[in-house]
């Protein structure tokens, strides 16, 4: 296994996490150069902070590439886009690959076959783009420590292995041996947004994962509102929970429309407190915010009939579902 260094301490504080930059900043110099960086930044915590990383220490040297799988949350593309061209004046390129995606897609139901194709598909859509530019020689990713440790054994995560041969990329991974809380402290360090440092973790895979069994694109349609209306609710509460999202399983159970019988998916809520995502526990969802997000989703989204609390802890249930 993978250990994290004796000489790392847990970053909890400023002080910490400045010395941690500086570190990696002189790290990133030595191991890249002059030559040019290739980052998947899906606009999440780990992906941001190592975009916030090699911007300080290499600069317009760092390619970032934002790939819409069609796997993302509700207007998430547009968000990632404004906030990294906007705020942190990135180098960044988009690619709207969630045809090819879920065309390699269709049919699978197994998770782990699921996850090894959108990572293929993500490193051939990132070979692609290195083809078009010049002096790309690494590949930055956001790996951090528990999907190394999640890695052995319980599931493949889409950056932690899985790169061909035939690809000449030398990895950057500055943070892969931080636990989520301490790449918050870090970003904040790195004077990134508030509202990117303290986004909630989004999996690699996006909604495939979440999407439980074959994606199809009408229940994937159904899970993105519903996933957006049980964000947007729980937001509203002043005492939020580490991460909350929306799981379809691939199921239907009767349920009455006009006065009819038919069949209808179930959305689960789940809503769970960590600080290293390796243990979590169920976060107490107020019973007026669940029946708001009951009744908002049986109302708003299409062929959904059932809404669901998964309240398990982890373990022995992991937090996704997939």
């Amino acid at each position: 296994m993978d250990k994290r260094p004796s000489s790392l301490k847990r970053i909890t504080t400023k002080k910490q996490a400045e010395k941690f930059i500086n570190d990696q900043v002189k790290a990133i110099q030595k191991q890249v150069g002059e030559k040019k960086v290739l980052l998947a930044l899906s606009g999440g915590v780990d992906s941001s902070v190592v975009a916030g990383l090699l911007i300080k220490a290499i600069g317009d040297q760092l390619v970032c590439v934002h790939v819409n799988h069609g796997l993302l949350r509700k207007g998430e593309p547009e968000q990632v886009i404004e906030v990294f061209k906007k705020n942190m004046g990135a180098n960044l390129i988009y690619v709207d690959a969630s045809k090819t995606f879920l065309k390699e897609l269709k049919g699978v139901d197994d998770p782990e076959t699921k996850r090894k194709i959108i990572g293929k598909v993500f490193i051939d859509v990132f070979a692609k783009e290195a083809k078009k530019l010049k002096g790309i020689e690494f590949l930055a990713q956001g790996t951090i420590y528990p999907d190394i440790l999640e890695s052995k054994g319980v599931k493949a995560h889409h950056n932690v292995g899985g790169m061909p041969k035939e690809l000449n990329f030398e990895l950057v991974e500055p943070v892969k041996y931080l636990y989520k809380d301490e790449v918050r402290v870090v970003g904040e360090a790195l004077g990134l947004p508030k509202n990117m440092v303290y986004r909630q973790p989004f999996p690699g895979p996006g909604l495939g994962v979440r999407c439980v069994g074959a994606i199809t694109k009408d229940r994937l349609e159904a899970l993105r509102e519903a996933d957006a209306i049980v964000r947007e609710e729980i937001d509203k509460l002043k005492d939020k929970p580490w991460q909350y999202f929306c799981v379809i399983p691939d199921m239907k159970s009767t349920g009455i429309k006009d006065g009819k019988r038919y069949m209808g998916w179930a959305a689960v809520i789940r809503a769970i407190n960590t600080k290293d995502a390796v243990t979590a526990k169920s976060y107490e969802i107020p019973y007026k915010t669940l029946y708001k997000i009951r009744d908002r989703i049986i109302k708003e989204v299409p062929g959904i009939n059932r809404v669901l609390w998964d309240f398990s802890d982890k373990p022995v249930s992991t937090i996704e579902w997939e």
